[in-house]
């Protein structure tokens, strides 16, 4: 196989420049193996058999509607092993993409089952803020172990047909040539001839950097004869042993002891960085730039925009000399059109780039949660839009960063071909375009039916409410309560503690690993009910609730469709005494649609309990390990309870001489936290005050 169907134009890769034709590494044919105790039970074996059929007949589009609880993860398991198809399953958001990813690695140990989300734990994008007159640097931390799996993901794919890739929305955004990263690889033999500078400096060109004191993922260091080199994308290194002009040998090492682990007669190092610019091309490409820069600040220079010229003249000068003499600059993916070769308004490279260049169009994709995921990859391009157009227009960068983008969604439509749409409540689009090729999967392999639903009058609500939650707690079992806003929550969890209960909120302004922590200790006893919004829907795995109340489940809107009732009311279907109370004074047309869907489903689980004589039994799961351990508050950090803008004011006042060193530790962890979310929800310039004050503190 020629990756791209053409040579790459430096020449070979083997043995450094001037060396004999290059031939490219092979591809690894393995066979998906499905491993688990457990088979195919209740309506599961149907599902499997109609969506197989109904991918064999290369059907684009089908939907498994499968309620929670029923083992979709497992259908789709062995819809992989029996399809034998590379495999992209993309989540709405980190978190479940993490449990999935975890769930098929087990599924399928012998196989390349990778894992492909933002690998930024920090991520504050370049911005510019008119009215402030503010410009925010990008600036990010990188989490090296996510690092590592994006670039396995693209390894396995480019080398192996038996892999999984699990990944959040990210990979619809550019990520560089699938062509290019494929010929930047550099295939090691043992006897092979080639110098010891050739090598460095093919080392050096696929971005590993020399770092004999620090030996980390992407580096490489000398040991005498020895090059001990530590891929990007794996977890062992390789120590290459030259004669100086000749590799006499090639072992896998332990990174941490240099330990050997084996021999090797030949290995493939791939690039240690997605985004790849060939030198013997940035001559013509500079060119490009160059061109198109003088004419951008000549068009600013006729608006009488001095300013805005002299910035972007400055600015794109300074990136191409950085890329000239170390091949990379912080924005490099600003450029990436000029590099990748595509015209303005191209559509970028992306992860689903690489399965068509490994696969073709013979790979499956799956949408997990595909009522949530769809709208998210929808949404993707036109925010990252409005971003970069006000950097160009302020004259930070040229108009080709609009051309460093997530695909839109007429792009992504048209790189995928089988797909399988995964949620308990698929949306209309799904189902229209699915054309009747729907499978449901409605049995749990518990028994458990889906919950008995109570309309209940607003009029006394909260009393009702008080004596359901008592009855529960004298039986050990846990309550979820929704509301419509954040300060609904907030005021009916301090009311339900005045009356003696254990209870805590949960909403968007909850730290993320906290949201983890609070709901474990629901399931622990410490709290016995706790009240939120939204967040109390898909993703979430509570055994022991036993009743879920919507409070105004009436109110039109987002959170009181048809879908978000359904999803809310499926907290319930995992304890045997599951129930729904909607406090309501009228029945919307959504609620009609979510009771008659959830009788629906009820009535077949039910049918089928009583054909099978299955007795249900609440479902039973451990609780995993605390992600953060509970840390003491104390009077500058209160205000994190309840987070308003009047606190950040007062956070950003504190006279941090009057701190003892463990408060400045306990403030400063506190502070970036905040600083994440401020990135994540696109607050700049909040983001950027208090990475100011983090620096500030860490100074003293």
């Amino acid at each position: 196989m020629t990756r791209g169907g053409e040579h790459h134009s430096r020449g070979p890769l083997v043995g450094g420049y001037g060396a004999a034709e290059w031939q490219d590494p092979q591809i690894t044919i393995v066979k998906f193996q499905l491993q688990s105790t457990f088979k195919p039970t209740g309506d599961q074996p149907e599902a499997i058999e109609k969506l197989y059929n109904s991918l064999t007949r290369d059907n684009r589009h089908q939907v498994l509607l499968g309620v929670t609880g029923s083992g979709k993860t497992f259908t789709m398991a062995n819809i992989i092993a029996l399809l034998q198809k590379p495999t992209l399953i993309i989540s709405h958001n980190k978190t479940l993409a993490a449990q999935l990813y975890q769930e098929f690695r087990d599924f399928f140990p012998q196989n390349a089952v990778s894992y492909f989300v933002s690998y930024y734990d920090y991520y504050q994008p370049e911005a510019y803020v008119p009215q402030t007159d503010t410009y925010i640097e990008k600036e990010t931390e990188i989490n090296e172990e996510i690092d590592k799996l994006r670039l396995a993901a693209t390894t396995n794919l480019l080398t192996r047909k038996d892999t999984i890739v699990v990944a959040s929305v990210s990979c619809i955004y550019n990520i560089g040539s699938p062509r290019e990263y494929g010929h930047f690889v550099l295939e090691l033999k043992k006897g092979i001839q080639i110098s010891r500078q050739s090598l460095f400096k093919r080392l050096v060109d696929l971005m590993y950097s020399r770092s004999d004191y620090g030996f980390h993922r992407g580096s490489f260091r000398v040991r005498g004869e020895n090059i001990d080199l530590f891929p990007a994308y794996e977890d062992t290194a390789i120590r290459i042993s030259t004669d100086g002009d000749k590799i006499l040998s090639l072992e896998k090492l332990d990174p941490l002891n240099g330990t050997k682990i084996k021999d090797l007669d030949k290995t493939v190092i791939y690039p240690a960085k997605h985004y790849m610019t060939d030198p013997t091309k940035q001559i013509a490409v500079f060119a490009v730039i160059k061109k198109d820069l003088e004419e951008r600040v000549g068009w600013f220079k006729k608006q009488g925009k001095l300013l805005e010229a002299q910035r972007l003249f400055q600015k794109v000068n300074y990136d191409l000399e950085m890329i000239q003499e170390i091949g990379f600059v912080n924005g490099i993916e600003n450029y990436s059109r000029y590099f990748d070769g595509r015209l303005p308004g191209d559509p970028p490279y992306t992860l689903l780039d690489y399965f068509e260049e490994a696969a073709k169009k013979d790979w499956l994709l799956v949408i997990d949660e595909s009522h949530m995921t769809i709208p998210q990859i929808r949404g993707m391009y036109n925010g990252d839009r409005a971003r970069k157009q006000t950097l160009i227009d302020f004259g930070f960068r040229l108009p080709a960063a609009l051309d460093n983008r997530p695909l839109k969604f007429v792009e992504f439509m048209q790189r995928v071909h089988r797909t399988i749409y995964v949620s308990a409540t698929p949306d209309r689009w799904e189902v229209s375009i699915a054309e009747g090729n729907i499978a449901e999967q409605l049995i749990r392999p518990t028994g458990l039916t889906d919950p008995e639903i109570t309309i209940r009058p607003t009029a006394g609500q909260i009393d009702d409410l008080i004596t359901r939650i008592e009855e529960r707690v004298e039986r050990k079992e846990r309550v979820l309560v929704t509301t419509l806003t954040k300060k609904m929550a907030e005021a009916l969890s301090s009311f339900l503690k005045e009356k003696n209960m254990k209870v805590h909120y949960l909403h968007a302004d909850v730290i993320t690993l906290e949201r983890s922590d609070i709901l474990d200790d629901l399931r622990l006893g410490k709290y016995d009910v706790i009240v939120g919004i939204n967040l109390l829907r898909e993703g979430l795995d509570l055994p022991e609730v036993s009743l879920v109340a919507i409070l105004d489940a009436d109110q039109q809107g987002f959170l009181r469709s048809k879908t978000a009732l359904i999803q809310t009311m499926g907290r319930a279907a995992r304890h045997i005494n599951g129930t729904v109370v909607m406090y309501a004074d009228n029945i919307t047309d959504a609620m009609k649609d979510a009771i008659k869907e959830v009788a629906r489903r009820r009535k077949i689980q039910k049918d089928y309990n009583q054909k099978h004589s299955i007795t249900p039994e609440s479902i039973i799961k451990p609780v995993r390990q605390k992600l953060v351990a509970e840390q003491e508050e104390n009077e500058y950090l209160n205000y994190f309870d309840n987070r308003k803008k009047q606190s950040y004011t007062k956070l950003l006042n504190i006279d941090i001489d009057q701190l003892i060193p463990e408060d400045k530790t306990k403030l400063t962890k506190k502070l970036t936290r905040e600083m994440k979310t401020a990135a994540v929800d696109l607050n700049f310039e909040l983001a950027a005050t208090l990475r100011d004050k983090i620096r500030e503190i860490k100074s003293l």
